[in-house]
């Protein structure tokens, strides 16, 4: 998926894409699967892996989808991104997250509401935990 931004005068905005192949096929992403390790109290550990896109976003959004739908599994309702680094190879896009989960909203930057993110990815065709 790629952001496609048009501005006018007045009014802006974005829309997202699916990319076409060259045959002219929409590409989905393949998504090959979710490891979860808790690794300390509420600190867990994320390693998705995709293929079919150009770009890392879609796995940064895969291993939040898995995030969100875990801490919802935990009986909690938010989550918090620690860090997240990406690899690709070979046309599989990885990405090994560490986020922590908590009942309420944690402090930080980078937080997720699961029950909204959740129910975002399934609307988007991302699978969760």
């Amino acid at each position: 998926m790629r952001w496609v931004c048009a501005a006018a005068v007045v009014l802006a905005g974005c829309s997202a894409t699916q990319d076409a192949s060259p045959s002219g096929q929409v590409q989905r992403p393949e998504y090959l699967g979710v490891r979860t390790e808790l690794l300390d109290g509420d600190l867990v550990n994320f390693k998705v892996a995709l293929r079919g896109t150009d770009t890392p976003e879609a796995v940064e959004k895969y291993a939040e989808c898995a995030a969100a739908q875990y801490a919802l599994i935990r009986g909690y309702g938010f989550a918090r991104l620690v860090r997240t680094n990406v690899t690709e190879e070979g046309g599989t896009w990885a990405a090994d997250a560490v986020y922590t989960i908590s009942p309420d909203l944690p402090r930080g930057l980078v937080t997720i509401d699961a029950v909204v993110t959740v129910a975002d990815c399934g609307a988007s065709g991302i699978p969760t935990v």
